[in-house]
């Protein structure tokens, strides 16, 4: 009898185990536990007492002509993802924890081949209707068969979504390794089926739609601005992971030609905030009456966030750039050391890595667990892998960068290049090195143009072309470019995202944010182990060896990065006092009343200066 207890007290034990396990859960944390516990009241890095009112205007570069955000047609309006909520929210001050939104609980499966959202009962759409199970499948069917790339790259692996209950939507998956989808899945928007039931969802609109976030649109010039009203009965208003955030009642877009003309609007007053990206504007762009008033104020604000990549992408699509070698070559005429003196005020630091500024990025050779991975992959990727740190090319400054050009020509010649006269043809068919590189705005000439006159030396004829940023928009979802600056944002818990970035699949997909045009078996293996990581060491090593092979892909030119956030605004703002480590959480600042007045006050005078 006393056996048989013990038994009985060992299954109890084991069921209470495994209930709390399965325990449905208010959030959904990668790396182990959350940091806020049931019944918080707010994130710390909001002031939940901030005071709600006033308005604020942001600018925003080129133009739109649709509110629908989710298909590829069409350029979107600033600000569009104000009006959507949902199904949970990211905590802007960990690196990969999410809280319910639109959905009450997250309980992901003790088997993790499937997570179910359990919908909230007072969440509802602005005309009033309830979100219901239905509105989350339609929602997830409309994305992955109709909206952009990016959605059948993130949902791949889901096989089934089924309606659990009442409020309960569950979604099914491939296997268990996918261990960032269950909270991808909750990034995702709740439309109303109702009303996209009688549009099509495919195709561009002016017509507001429906929406169930904090703010609703509240007037439409097309392709010059956009006002979002704060919506005064929101049914999440009260949520934790909504308290202190959204407090303004009116948010502006106005949209200008390009960046110069901007910031001279900003000076002017014509809009409030302003995050600046040109370090060139920022050390001597702002100087203005307002600013000397005080009326403005300049903050660097730091941040932990991945740099990610920015640099002169190649178009691997071209034959021109098949040849590692050749891309290999052109980042001999990138003077960073020179461009950062003269042109960026020493403010930048060279990027080498896809994720640099955290612990994922590949320094030094492979060790370890990271070793063991790239191992399986030996004679399939470069030797250098295994023995060589990558780093771009280094000058000091002076821009005498010639020893440099030799090597860039030594790479081109082993790769089929030759000289006729003091132009670089094909050596069999006679054909000049000639490449465009297009832009989008003329405030990267200045970094391009250095770069452009040091590839004439090595005999390379390249001209910048830069376009609006619509004709650039339209060129780059159909790949039609030589080279161009590319941004690829990472998080501090990469996944899926991957795939859209580098994978062969993407590559081919128009609108795809494979905008190298990447097809590496070898990147494909790497981005789905990475993925399938079933631990926080396993997914540093993978995304370690994913980052060694694409630095020496030599798919860009890496350019330079900086690691915290630069916001220019006029002083009738207030913040918390804590920011967010990974986010600059714009959502959480306030207007003070009594500082607007004074500015508003004095806006006048000083302006007439």
């Amino acid at each position: 009898m006393r056996r048989v207890s013990v038994i009985a007290i060992g299954l109890i034990l084991l069921l209470a185990a495994g209930s709390a396990v399965a325990a449905p859960k208010e959030g959904m944390s990668l790396f182990g536990d959350l940091k806020y516990g049931p019944g918080f009241t707010h994130f710390d890095y909001t002031n939940p007492q901030a005071p709600k009112g006033g308005a604020i205007r942001y600018s925003a570069i080129g133009t739109f002509d649709t509110l629908n955000p989710f298909v590829i047609k069409g350029v979107p309006a600033a600000g569009i993802g104000l009006i959507f909520d949902t199904l949970s929210a990211a905590a802007a001050d960990e690196p990969a924890s999410v809280y319910g939104l639109v959905a009450e609980t997250i309980d992901l499966a003790p088997d993790k081949l499937s997570v179910l959202y359990t919908l909230r009962r007072g969440a509802r759409f602005h005309d009033g209707t309830p979100m219901t199970p239905a509105d989350v499948i339609w929602t997830f069917d409309a994305l992955r068969s109709k909206g952009q790339p990016m959605y059948r790259s993130y949902y791949g692996d889901v096989t089934k979504v089924v309606q659990e209950g009442d409020r309960g939507v569950r979604f099914y998956f491939k296997s268990a390794k996918n261990r960032e989808l269950p909270q991808i899945i909750g990034e995702m928007p709740v439309l109303s089926k109702a009303y996209w039931s009688t549009r099509d969802f495919e195709k561009t609109t002016l017509d507001p739609p429906l929406g169930s976030g904090p703010y609703t649109i509240q007037s439409v010039d097309p392709g010059r601005s956009i006002t979002y009203s704060r919506v005064k009965d929101y049914w999440g208003a009260d949520l934790p992971v909504n308290k202190g955030r959204y407090n303004v009642d009116s948010i502006r877009y106005d949209y200008y030609r390009d960046a110069t003309i901007a910031l001279e609007a900003f000076k002017a007053g014509q809009y409030d905030v302003r995050q600046e990206n040109s370090s060139k504007a920022w050390a001597a762009g702002y100087d203005s009456p307002a600013l000397r008033a005080g009326l403005i104020k300049k903050e660097q604000i730091p941040n932990g966030l991945p740099s990610g990549m920015q640099g002169l992408g190649f178009n691997l699509r071209r034959p021109l750039f098949q040849d590692p070698r050749v891309r290999e070559a052109l980042a001999y005429a990138f003077d960073f050391e020179w461009s950062n003196k003269n042109l960026f005020y020493g403010a930048y630091q060279r990027t080498r890595s896809y994720f640099d500024n955290s612990e994922l990025a590949a320094t030094g050779v492979p060790q370890g667990k990271e070793l063991a991975i790239l191992e399986k992959f030996r004679g399939r990727i470069p030797d250098a892998v295994f023995t060589t740190e990558y780093d771009p090319p280094k000058y000091d400054g002076s821009g005498d960068i010639r020893d440099g050009l030799r090597k860039g020509l030594k790479l081109l010649i082993a790769a089929g290049w030759t000289f006729k006269g003091e132009k670089l043809v094909d050596a069999k068919t006679g054909e000049p090195f000639d490449v465009e590189i297009l832009l989008n705005d003329p405030v990267y000439e200045r970094i391009v143009l250095p770069f452009v006159q040091n590839l004439a030396r090595m005999g390379i004829t390249a001209r910048v072309r830069t376009v609006d940023p619509a004709q650039y928009e339209r060129r780059m979802e159909t790949f039609d470019y030589d080279m161009t600056v590319v941004l690829f944002p990472q998080s501090l818990s990469p996944g899926n995202e991957q795939r859209d970035f580098f994978g062969s699949r993407a590559a081919d997909e128009r609108g795809s944010q494979n905008l190298l045009g990447i097809k590496s078996p070898v990147i494909d293996e790497l981005i789905e182990e990475l993925i399938n990581s079933p631990d926080r060491a396993s997914l540093v090593a993978h995304t370690r060896a994913l980052d060694r092979v694409l630095q020496y892909g030599y798919y860009v030119i890496p350019q330079f990065h900086l690691g915290a956030f630069r916001v220019a605004y006029w002083d009738k703002f207030r913040r918390p006092a804590i920011s967010p480590k990974y986010a600059l959480g714009f959502d959480t600042w306030w207007v003070d009343p009594t500082a607007e007045k004074s500015v508003e006050a004095k806006k006048g005078e000083v302006l007439k200066q």
